[in-house]
């Protein structure tokens, strides 16, 4: 009696929060989540702090040539670079540029891709024939290579790496969408939504794309971390975010030359990019798992 209640009470409980639930359950991704939120909150803290040009805990831009090549001590914990600049600090700020290259990179790639997704998956026939062959087409180029010549031909600088990135990776996100779409659309709701005499827009974005909501928010969170290891690819090659403004991909190539002698300089903006890699795809792996039907996961 007891158990039929309960599931009967589980039935009225929206998708949304038995995802959240589900979720929130696993440590597998609640933990990294955690590391990611305290990330983000470091990342905004010190993008006010060179807003309002404050060098704390210094001036990650000043040099110091009698000190540099220092390895990690008590007054520099992770050592200072050839310019004798300190890393930590320079870590730090280049928090903020590394995830702002993520997420709006992610954000340009999410809108062209709704958009080009919900349009071919909702409306079909030739309109999806043709949307489909063009992400067909742009999915034969590999991505690197492709932003590697735009950025270098366009010049380097943080929002040209951001725009090309968003431009270049919405591919997967449009299929995504159109899959959704496409099954969404044959849903009662959507039948009621279309008698009622409601227009395709609101159809689309009030109806249809919320409940298509998990797995985009999955493919969001999956982004991420390929944004940032593009934009750090980039930078190594020289073509990323310029100096003398810190990120994790340029101060790994500032210490290329002396990875040998400063083994300090690889080691732990390294670090930052693997661990945050990891948050993202942990947490996003848990997003998915907790998005599936019982059924599915079985």
């Amino acid at each position: 009696m007891n158990e039929a209640v309960i599931e009967h009470e589980v039935d009225f409980v929206s998708p949304r929060a038995r995802m959240l639930r589900r979720f929130f359950s696993n440590p597998a991704g609640v933990i990294p989540a955690i590391f990611l939120v305290v990330l983000a909150a470091t990342a905004i803290t010190f993008f006010f702090l060179s807003w309002k040009h404050v060098p704390f805990p210094s001036d990650p831009n000043q040099t110091n040539l009698a000190q540099k090549l220092l390895p990690p001590s008590a007054a520099h914990p992770l050592g200072t670079d050839n310019l004798g600049r300190d890393v930590w600090t320079r870590l730090l700020h280049g928090t903020y540029i590394s995830l702002t290259v993520g997420f709006v990179a992610v954000v340009v790639s999410l809108t062209i891709g709704i958009i080009v997704g919900a349009v071919s998956g909702y409306l079909g026939g030739w309109i999806d024939n043709v949307l489909m062959r063009v992400v067909d087409a742009l999915m034969c180029f590999p991505t690197f290579p492709l932003i590697l010549t735009v950025v270098a031909y366009l010049g380097p600088s943080i929002w040209n790496v951001i725009v090309v990135i968003g431009l270049v990776s919405w591919t997967g996100t449009a299929r995504l969408v159109r899959a959704e779409f496409l099954t969404l659309r044959e849903s009662e709701y959507v039948r009621a939504a279309k008698a009622m005499g409601q227009k395709r827009l609101a159809i689309i974005f009030r109806h249809i794309l919320p409940n298509a909501a998990a797995p985009i928010l999955v493919t969001a969170v999956l982004g991420v971390p390929g944004a940032i290891l593009t934009e750090a690819g980039l930078s190594y090659l020289g073509f990323g975010v310029q100096p003398p403004q810190a990120t994790w991909g340029n101060i790994i190539t500032d210490g290329k030359v002396y990875i040998l002698e400063a083994w300090w300089l690889i080691l732990f903006p390294g670090l930052a990019i693997l661990l945050t890699a990891l948050a993202f795809y942990l947490t996003g792996d848990a997003l998915r798992k907790a998005a599936q039907t019982r059924t599915e996961r079985k």
